[in-house]
């Protein structure tokens, strides 16, 4: 992976340097093994934890590592370059603490984040529903309030971490119907009252677990309500605003990963006497995809430097998810082609990379809703 980074300190050259070396050694070598038994990688995600690389984008005061977002965003590449699953789970983590870091008031913040932030805790999502994905505000789950506690009750579906976080934010009805009558509690694992479904069987990125949670008469101080009671919505679109801006930069690393690997493929394998990669029908299809994927990067890293301006930057995230996740959904296409048949097999990981680009193109948002968005937001 040769790319050139301009990088704002000399701390974030370093913290690259550091990411690349655990992806590397730590996680390239284990990948094949845990996608194939369909097993959670929970010690890696412990081994990014301890280097810090869980919370990067969060207050140093509460044990984040207090990085802008571009350089959280080239660390998940980085990331998704040798691992796509991991490389969504710090992006689902990192969903997971936005509430809290957000919107939680003081004492919340000194209570939680710490806990949050320290790199062993492991956070989960919990908003769409068996009825409600792309509309939220539509969603059924109620949290009543009394005596100083909410109960829940009611299903999510598509739990990234379903089983193995150790705290779920969870969506709920806490007043009336649409959007303004949602609220985000914090409900720790284990709670009783909480049940596990079994895995959803997926097209790809099986190590990381996904399944649906009930909720039944699941009981929590009210102090874990995060912000005000009919704030839910807001949090939940404000996550998805960064986390469609992580989940560009997991398709920029997957992708660079298909390229990287179509382009050797191409210089070793020989057909009529001559390296493919010579044939003008494979050279431009790899010259398509590098200049795509410099380019969806391009629009990323612009989208997370108007966040870290203090800029709107909703618009570009949506569009930086949408490119994105189109372009790594045609380069694995693509590099699977050049391998030919071998490139069908599993003996290459390219079939895989492109099993999982697909996920890419529906998490977050899918690329329908992130047109809608773009569209609806045009002048």
């Amino acid at each position: 992976m040769k790319v050139q980074r301009i990088l704002p300190s000399p701390e974030a050259t370093e913290l690259l340097a550091l990411t690349r070396d655990i992806a590397a050694g730590e996680l390239a070598p284990r990948v094949t093994r845990f996608e194939a038994d369909h097993e959670f990688p929970r010690e890696a995600v412990r081994t990014l934890g301890k280097a810090g690389l869980l919370s990067l984008p969060y207050p140093e005061e509460y044990g984040g590592g207090g990085q802008p977002y571009e350089v959280y965003l080239q660390v998940l590449e980085e990331i998704a370059y040798h691992w796509l699953a991991v490389a969504e789970t710090v992006n689902v983590h990192n969903l997971s603490c936005y509430g809290t870091a957000t919107f939680g008031t003081p004492a919340q913040r000194a209570e939680l984040l710490p806990a949050m932030l320290g790199g062993d805790r492991l956070g989960a999502y919990c908003l769409s529903e068996p009825e409600a994905g792309s509309d939220a505000a539509s969603l059924t789950t109620r949290a009543v309030a009394e005596e100083g506690a909410y109960r829940i009750s009611g299903t999510k579906s598509w739990v990234t971490h379903a089983g193995h976080a150790d705290f779920y934010n969870v969506f709920s009805r806490t007043g009336g119907p649409g959007a303004r009558g949602l609220s985000c509690l914090v409900v720790p694992a284990g709670t009783p009252g909480m049940e596990i479904y079994p895995r959803e069987k997926k097209l790809g990125v099986w190590s990381s677990p996904t399944a649906q949670i009930g909720f039944d008469d699941v009981t929590v101080p009210a102090e874990r309500l995060i912000g005000r009671p009919g704030k839910g919505f807001l949090i939940a679109m404000g996550a998805l605003d960064c986390g469609r801006l992580g989940i560009a930069a997991c398709a920029v690393g997957l992708a660079q990963a298909a390229a990287d690997y179509a382009i050797r493929y191409a210089k070793e394998r020989q057909q009529f006497g001559q390296r493919i990669i010579s044939f003008q029908g494979v050279g431009f299809m790899l010259a398509d995809m590098a200049t795509q994927i410099a380019a969806a990067r391009a629009l990323t890293l612009h989208a997370a430097r108007l966040k870290d301006a203090g800029l709107p930057f909703s618009l570009e995230a949506a569009k930086a998810k949408l490119f994105a996740t189109d372009m790594a959904m045609k380069v694995t296409t693509d590099a699977v082609q050049v391998l030919g048949g071998a490139g069908y097999v599993s003996d290459h990981p390219v079939e895989r990379w492109m099993r999982e680009a697909k996920l890419l193109q529906i998490v977050e948002g899918t690329n329908q809703i992130q047109r809608l968005v773009i569209s609806q937001g045009l002048d």
